[in-house]
This record gives structure tokens, sequence and C-alpha cells, in this order.
């Protein structure tokens, strides 16, 4: 049943193909994947495996990826990518030694993948249990970890009718899971290889922490120049750099979608927040073509909006907003946030709430974050916020607005709790013996 859905699945991707970008990109990259394995591979080296659906989960096995490079030079690292939203943006990640798409999962195409890779060992990151694949890497006995991954009661393999689906999971050699319900979920099924790591999210957002590089660009955005200043005769302390002083704060919106800006902008405009001396706003949209950003731009009137990549230094420095038109930079750039938003929670979930708390910063987020354990662990210490209307948005930006010390005092929390969950690629490592 599985390879006829697979079959159907196949078909179904080569129509759609015919009409979609992203849906070409994948079915080009998968037919091209073979040719692509066969020039690059060298006959004669040693590879792991690394498989990550999309660009989420290469992040959460980056850091692992990372370790093992050093720690064993003597492998070779081959990352694959189901989505092209992983694939387009890190297939030239120096990282690995070969990128490529995961052809789909046939008998026959996981046949030819394993006899051309050979790989001693194989890591699937979070939701990956491709049932050919791991089939065959079991016969073959290769070691196949299941990484960062979490479990829930209404997944299939815990369902009466999941039960011989649910069999892909005796193929790993061991479960490194996020968090203790799903090792009890999995001793249920009378699995126990299972041992509780946390999220090597954690790590890699800690890394980015520690690597990131000051933005210039931002920077300028960030501070106003007080030889426009509409009242001179203000006597305000100047700081930092002679001639500037900062805005009375600065919103980063990180990942944002349409309703996300709709409650933001709306709440800006009523409150009067832009001006001199007043606050700025940082928007970095999920979604960047020249539609979208024009629909920003128009809700926003009346304001000096200026684009990240149409750089000014004297335009930045009087503009109300910044709007992120190019895609690698917002994890840096929440580090220059007094408050945080973390958009997608009003869509199908919210995206990475870690990279704004690393620095930090209080985070806002909308109501679809049920899923994501590390939001309901920043709501659980007060450094997470979640909202569910513009009401609710307001109460929270009210209180932070209010009070300078209750706003520090959440980032500072959020930023401890992110610290203090770090450490899950060190113990998968040593859980695996290397």
């Amino acid at each position: 049943m599985y390879n006829i859905v697979m079959y159907l699945y196949m078909l179904g991707v080569a129509v759609c193909s015919l009409f979609s970008e992203k849906v070409r990109k994948m079915w080009k990259g998968e037919r091209a994947a073979f040719g692509e394995l066969r020039r690059k591979v060298d006959p004669n080296a040693r590879y792991v495996w690394f498989h990550a659906a999309s660009l989420g989960e290469f992040e959460q096995g980056r850091p692992l990826m990372e370790q093992m490079r050093a720690m064993h030079p003597e492998y070779k690292i081959l990352l694959t990518f189901f989505s092209p939203s992983g694939y387009e943006v890190r297939k030239n990640y120096e990282g690995a030694d070969i990128i490529c798409y995961l052809p789909l999962d046939t008998v026959l195409n996981a046949r030819r993948f394993l006899r051309i890779i050979r790989p001693e060992m194989a890591f699937f990151i979070k939701y990956e249990f491709w049932y050919n694949y791991l089939h065959i890497l079991k016969h073959r006995n290769v070691p196949v970890y299941s990484v960062s991954s979490i479990f829930r009661e209404g997944q299939v393999f815990f369902k009466w009718y999941g039960r011989q689906y649910g069999r892909v999971l005796n193929c790993f050699t061991h479960f490194f899971v996020q968090n203790e319900k799903s090792k009890e979920l999995l001793r249920q099924i009378k699995i126990h290889n299972v041992t509780v790591v946390g999220d090597t999210r954690f790590d890699r957002v800690l890394q980015i922490k520690e690597a990131a590089e000051s933005l210039k660009n931002v920077e300028y955005f960030c501070q106003y120049n007080i030889s426009n200043d509409p009242n001179p005769d203000d006597d305000e302390v100047v700081t930092a750099c002679a001639g500037f002083v900062r805005p009375a704060g600065v919103f980063v919106a990180g990942s944002s979608w349409q309703p996300d800006e709709d409650i933001i902008i709306r709440y800006f405009r009523d409150k009067q927040l832009f001006g001199y001396r007043k606050w700025k706003l940082i928007i970095a949209p999920h979604v960047i073509d020249e539609s979208h950003l024009q629909q920003i731009e128009q809700k926003l009137d009346g304001y000096k909006v200026v684009r990240y990549t149409k750089y000014d230094c004297y335009q930045f420095e009087s503009a109300d907003v910044l709007i992120v038109d190019c895609y690698g930079l917002l994890s840096s750039i929440y580090r220059y946030g007094d408050i945080t938003y973390v958009g997608g929670g009003f869509g199908v979930g919210i995206h990475n709430v870690l990279e704004a708390a690393v620095w930090g910063k209080p985070v806002i987020f909308g109501p679809n974050n049920q899923r994501f354990q590390e939001a309901q662990g920043l709501k659980g210490v007060r450094g997470g916020f979640e909202i569910a209307s513009y009401e609710d948005f307001q109460a929270v930006m009210d209180a932070f607005l209010s009070g300078q010390a209750s706003r520090e005092e959440a980032g500072t929390t959020a930023g401890e709790y992110v610290k203090s969950l770090g450490g899950a690629t060190e113990k998968i490592l040593s859980g695996i013996g290397m």
C-alpha cells in the first residue's frame, strides 16, 4: 500500500510541476539527483548521510554535522533535502561534501541511492520516516539515528490503522528525542532504544549568537541623527556615537505574514509610535516578493519606509520602518530589537522563536503554537507571550511600553531559558560513541 501511495504521489508531483515553480524545482531536483551523485561520489570515501526535509530541519541537524566534521574528518558528509525551501537556500552550504535532493522513496530509488552512497551511518532529522530507505538501510546493517525527533499521540504510529507503517520505527538504531512524552509514547509500542536529549535547535541558535557579526545597515537605522531634531533645545543626553540618539525602542517582526503585519502596523499607527525619538519598526516578512513588499509599504503610507537592500545611511537614520527584503539576516537582526515578534501563528504554525529569545528579548507570537515545545517553554517562564487578536497584542504591548523593566525582565528570562537547554549535540555524539 505504501509503495502504491508513493507512485501516486510521484504522478501528482509531475502534474503539479506544470503549474508550480516550487514543485517544478523539486521534481527536477529529484530526477537529477542520481546523475549528480554519480559525478560527485568518491567510491573510496566513507560517507555519513544526513537527511533534512527542509530548512528548519537542516538548522536542527547543522550543529551535529559541523561537530562531526570537526571531530571526525575521516568521514565525508552527504546532505539531502526533500523541499526546495531547504535545498535552494543551502545548496552551497560548505559543511557538507555533497548536497542534493532525496529521490522519492520508491524501492528502486532507495536501492539505487544506497548502492551509490554506501553510507556508514545515517541521521534523519525530526520527522523523517521514509519506509523503503529505512528498511534497506536496516537490511544492510547501517546504523540509523533519529535526532531531535518528537512524537505526539495523534501520529499514525500510535493508531490501530498505522501499525503496519509503524514498523518503520523498528529500523532505527536509536532515537534521540526532545522530551519525555516522546519516550513514553515509543515505550507504549515496545520501542526502548530511546534517549531524551532535548532539541539541537538550542545549540544552533547559541552558535548563531556566538558567531553573529554586526549589521551596519541595521545599526544606522536604529538611531536618530540629532541634526534632524525638530526640538533642538531639548536637553537629552547623546549616547553611543556623538551626534546620534537611540529611539525610544525598536520592534522586530520576523518571519511575518499578512495577519501578523496587519496587527502590528495597526498598533503602531493607533498609538502614534512613529516619529523622531519614538519607536522604530523592523519587518522581515516570510515571503519576499514585490507584491507583498508593496502591500506592507501601502499599509505604512505616510511614514518613511526603507528597504534593507536599498541602503543609504542618511535615509536609514531618518526612517520609521525598515523592511528586510532579503534572506539570511533575521537571526542576527533580532539582537537590535527591544521587543520581538515571530510570525506564522495565525497560519500553519509559528516560525523559530528561539532565534529571537537567544538574544534575551521578549517574544510575542500568534495562537498556533501548541505543537512547538519551545514556545510552550517560553510561555511557561514568561519570556514568550501568546496573542490571538489585536486586543491581545495591544494589552501585551501596552504593558511593555509602560515599563522598561518588565520587558527587560521578560527578555532576560527568555535568554536564560534558551541557554539552559543547550547541549543536545554533545549528548547525541556521546550516545553513538563518537
